[in-house]
């Protein structure tokens, strides 16, 4: 068994910034990942054309800023350029290929226990500390809904995490399930390669431009949540006018409001809500069941589909192997406390850092605060 002071599950953003801030205060630790590369989500499963959907500053982890010379609005390329320095500067080693099996908490010994499964050589391995850092953040699973019929479709079917860019769908009828962030612009990059391209979208979303997204951000520093909230939600309506008669329905809580309460962040838009008013993307409601190639929608309407491509986001599969989180996170997977309570400290030496729908917003500081408070204990 492999003892330690701490151990760091996944080494997303959020990891190995909780992991450099542990090593500038000379914490023994462990970072545990189960893919074969830093930040998968970034360097394995994402497309090409994706950007950092807030202004940089927003965004840096802790104790390094992005350089000057990147644009506001970090490509991926460079974001991961960042990433690999950031590791490099602050001696972020993580141990790859380890999926953690379960975690059980020792009262006696006052130490968590692991065990790991080697996926190179399918060996299981043990491991023990006396703190536990949950980093494995909000998109661990792809997550594809069941449809009924789905199993007859003869087209293609696949997930988010699987498309790179739209050249190869170029003249094929494309449906976007889901209408996040990921969803929309990849509804707009497949329009890029002349895809005939259709989206699903069932519920009310709001859509602001990047401007919004950063204004609203400067703005909650100075104001009160709710004015910043309803203000965005008028500005948003006054610059994209009426999108029902496209097919996207207005919500009644503000865009702030929504994400608090659901988890559901605004659409920063890309490009996607012009290609939408133009008749480029046909906006679809929910689907009832496919039969073949056609799908057929809650409309009554049906059409013939090329491909599916689901971008329904993911499950955690944290609860699977944490047996001892002591009501610490909810049957999502999330933090269950929000600010001002320490939403990112539990009981029994257990931390969350990346599992409160703060994206990459919450990673620097929650790092930074995990490292500060296991120093003060230690």
């Amino acid at each position: 068994m492999k003892e330690t002071t701490v151990i760091v599950a996944g080494a997303g953003p959020c990891g190995i910034t909780t992991s450099a801030s542990l090593n500038l205060q000379s914490i023994p630790h462990i970072l545990l990942e189960r893919e074969d590369i830093f930040c998968p989500i970034w360097t394995k499963y994402s497309y090409d054309r994706l950007h950092l959907h807030l202004a940089k500053e927003f965004c840096e982890l802790a104790h390094m800023p992005f350089p000057d010379s990147y644009p506001t609005y970090v490509p991926r390329n460079l974001f991961i350029q960042y990433l690999e320095e950031y590791m490099t500067r602050f001696n972020v080693n993580p141990v790859y290929n380890r999926s953690i099996e379960s975690a059980t908490y020792d009262k006696v010994a006052g130490k968590w226990i692991f065990k790991t499964r080697n996926t190179k050589t399918d060996e299981i391995e043990e491991y023990c500390s006396r703190f536990l850092v949950l980093a494995t953040g909000e998109t661990t699973d792809p997550f594809v809904p069941k449809i009924k019929g789905m199993e007859t479709f003869t087209g293609q079917i696949l997930h988010s995490t699987e498309y790179k860019t739209g050249k190869p769908f170029t003249n094929k009828s494309v449906l976007v399930v889901g209408c996040g962030n990921s969803g929309m612009e990849l509804a707009y990059d497949l329009t890029l390669f002349n895809a005939k391209t259709s989206i699903v979208i069932r519920h009310p979303i709001y859509i602001i431009t990047r401007w919004m997204g950063y204004m609203s951000l400067v703005l909650f520093q100075r104001l009160p949540f709710g004015l910043v909230d309803r203000f965005i939600a008028l500005v948003s309506r006054l610059w994209y006018g009426d999108m029902s008669k496209y097919g996207i329905e207005k919500p009644t809580e503000g865009p702030y409001e929504r994400k608090e309460k659901y988890g559901k962040y605004p659409v920063v838009d890309v490009g996607t809500a012009g290609k939408i008013k133009s008749g480029e993307i046909q906006v679809l409601p929910g689907i009832s069941c496919i039969n073949g190639d056609e799908v057929l929608f809650t409309n009554g309407k049906s059409y013939h589909f090329d491909v599916i491509l689901s971008a329904t986001g993911f499950h955690r599969s944290i609860r699977n192997w944490l047996k001892d989180d002591y009501g610490f996170l909810g049957e999502d997977g999330l933090a269950k406390e929000r600010d001002p309570k320490p939403y990112w400290k539990g009981k029994n030496g257990l931390y969350c850092a990346g599992l409160a729908r703060k994206g990459l917003i919450g990673a620097g500081p929650e790092g930074i605060l995990i490292a500060n408070d296991i120093k003060k204990l230690l």
